[in-house]
């Protein structure tokens, strides 16, 4: 990364943009780096939203845009070095995300080549089958609550108004 967009940036800001050096984002996991990416965006958006209300804030008194910039520098700098950071981020999020995609194709493959054989898939036939639910666990099991069950107060409500948007129409039709 540049030197001088460095210079602007306290030490905390400096580890964080140290973080997204290449040799350091080849260690990490891809949760690691989903961490590491949400922190550096609300970096970066921090600071692109200081910039701007920054500008927008001084646009008034000094008559333009233009004119209003130039003050406004080190919270651009700031902007730019997060968002350097954060391209860093992002084309390695990219490509560990493109590495797990492929893995979960192969696996759904070889899952579908052997329900085609008859067989089971390499990581079902390690995995212990489930206990059918008895009669007792099963009723428990198929109980609803809250929104879910069958007669709710948000259910009534809405087979109510369900009933009295019916009726409006009728009465409607039956008037003309």
């Amino acid at each position: 990364m540049d030197a001088s967009l460095l210079a602007v940036l306290n030490e905390a800001e400096r580890l964080l943009v140290a973080e997204t050096e290449p040799t350091a984002l080849a260690q990490l996991d891809e949760d690691a780096v989903v961490a590491l990416h949400t922190r550096v965006r609300r970096a970066r958006s921090k600071y692109v939203g200081q910039y701007r209300r920054g500008a927008a804030a001084r646009v008034g008194a000094v008559g333009s845009r233009g004119q209003a910039r130039p003050k406004n520098t080190r919270a651009a700098l700031k902007a730019e070095a997060f968002e350097q950071a954060l391209a860093r981020v992002s084309r390695r999020l990219g490509a560990l995300a493109a590495q797990s995609a492929a893995a979960l194709k192969a696996e759904r493959l070889e899952a579908a080549r052997a329900a085609k054989r008859g067989g089971k898939p390499a990581a079902a036939a390690a995995a212990p089958t489930p206990k059918a639910p008895t009669a007792k666990s099963r009723s428990t099991t198929q109980t609803r609550t809250g929104d879910r069950a069958l007669r709710s107060p948000a259910s009534e409500k809405r087979r109510a108004g369900t009933t009295a948007s019916g009726a409006r129409r009728q009465a409607k039709r039956d008037s003309h």
